[in-house]
């Protein structure tokens, strides 16, 4: 039997084996852990939240496409089928982060990528970019609001942070990993990142089949939006060039900050303190700002600075909320009895969303760690569950969420493990095209020039 003939057979039996009906619905699963203990060691309450929040994207995810859920509530259109494209990218690391950890074998996580890849593969796409939202069923776009029925380049960023990391982890020389690589760079190359241009120096957010680009909303920082300027320059097949960034997003009225807050936090872009913690998170989920400086900025003192005047804010606590403190901060967007929105000392309502200082861990991690042992020892029987720490909460309207958010649950597990051994860092940054394309755009970074 030829080389080429028993490969063929191999790909076959895994695919029989692992792609079987019964298996695409059910992996094994990791049992939740919900007994309180307050004498556990730092390291093992990280791998005790690691782990649970995992179940999220584990246990939790969507059936048939093995995609990320939206919320762990149900709506009356679509059930328990809205899928979310970040949501996905962040889940994605997370799986990378679990399988590491040997939370689950690393077959099992590479089949569970391949089966997001190819219903990827197969879902709603427009100029390459994906919506908001998913059918998780079907793959058809479930509109996010009237005129967000389409493509969304933020979103679609997110999930390529994810996806890229994935090309850089899946490297094993058998069939399955072989196909994630493969088809990752199908997948990346055909996303005209270049056409969310409109042929001006700046990117816009939205387009859709039925409004064109009536939202009209140019991407324009300081915000959570830099990975998709970042992704856009790395592009192989459909790059921007660096004038969309130097003058498409760098010039929003509140790009350049450099005041200095409490008397010691120099902040260097942004909003008044700095905005929701999610934008010194999100778009550094793979992209390492340790080291990373641009003619605009030293990343890493944005993010530590940005997370400590929100600490700060919060011991300081100029409304007198009752809870906040030292052990107690996080101002970002979560839900909260009033619904969802995105909190920060501008826009505080009593509100902590426990993803805001544990997804924080690489910036403050004596603080965050102070903040974690607080919520599980001291909380933990109103906001520990079955995926982790529950989404939000307020003492001082006796409120504590029910529900789960994968943009919220996600963070908290990559950002923990940045933390811990860098593992997302060193992945994303490895990668070829986020070299090429943070070198086009003017960065500098350890080990990024040769």
């Amino acid at each position: 039997m030829n080389n080429n003939r028993l490969t063929a057979l191999i790909y076959i039996w895994y695919l029989i084996f692992f792609c079987s009906s019964s298996y695409a619905q059910v992996h094994a699963p990791i049992a939740a852990d919900l007994t309180i203990r307050k004498n556990l060691s730092d390291d093992q309450l990280l791998d005790l939240v690691q782990k649970q929040t995992f179940r999220y994207f584990w246990d939790f995810a969507h059936p048939t496409s093995g995609m990320a859920r939206e919320r762990n509530t149900t709506t009356k259109n679509f059930g328990g089928n809205i899928v979310t494209t970040s949501g996905t990218g962040f889940g994605i690391m997370a799986t990378i982060v679990a399988a590491n950890r040997k939370f689950i074998p690393r077959k099992e996580a590479a089949m569970h990528m391949l089966k997001i890849i190819d219903f990827l593969l197969k879902a709603d796409r427009f100029h390459g970019a994906y919506p908001h939202w998913l059918n998780g069923e079907t793959g058809k776009v479930i509109p996010f609001s009237k005129k967000d029925d389409g493509a969304d380049i933020v979103e679609t960023s997110y999930l390529f942070q994810g996806l890229l990391t994935a090309q850089q982890y899946y490297t094993a020389n058998n069939p399955v990993e072989k196909d994630i690589r493969s088809k990752i760079k199908q997948l990346w190359g055909g996303v005209e990142w270049d056409w969310f241009t409109q042929n001006k120096n700046v990117l816009y957010w939205h387009w859709s089949p039925d409004y064109n680009w009536d939202m009209n909303m140019p991407i324009k920082g300081w915000n959570e939006c830099l990975i998709t300027y970042i992704m856009a320059a790395s592009s192989p097949t459909h790059a921007i060039n660096k004038a969309v960034y130097t003058e498409g997003w760098t010039s929003g009225n509140t790009f350049v900050n450099g005041k200095t807050y409490y008397g010691k936090y120099t902040l260097p872009l942004g909003p008044d303190y700095g905005g929701p913690l999610f934008w010194s998170q999100y778009s550094f989920l793979g992209l390492n700002p340790h080291g990373l400086k641009d003619q605009y900025a030293d990343y890493w003192q944005q993010a530590i600075n940005h997370t400590l005047i929100n600490r700060e804010y919060c011991i300081e606590n100029p409304l007198k909320y009752k809870g906040y403190g030292a052990n107690c901060w996080g101002l970002t967007a979560s839900d909260s009895w009033q619904g969802y929105s995105g909190y920060s000392p501008s826009n505080d309502l009593g509100v902590i969303a426990p993803t805001a200082a544990l997804s924080a861990f690489p910036y403050a991690p004596q603080y965050a760690m102070q903040v974690l042992r607080h919520f599980y020892e001291d909380l933990g029987d109103k906001i520990w569950g079955e995926y982790g720490f529950t989404d939000a909460f307020s003492e001082q309207h006796d409120w504590y969420a029910k529900t789960y958010l994968a943009i919220d649950q996600g963070p908290i597990i990559v950002m923990i493990e940045n933390y811990r051994t860098g593992l997302l860092w060193k992945l994303f940054m490895s990668n070829p095209d986020v070299k090429n394309g943070l070198n086009k755009l003017g960065f500098s970074a350890p080990g990024l020039h040769p």
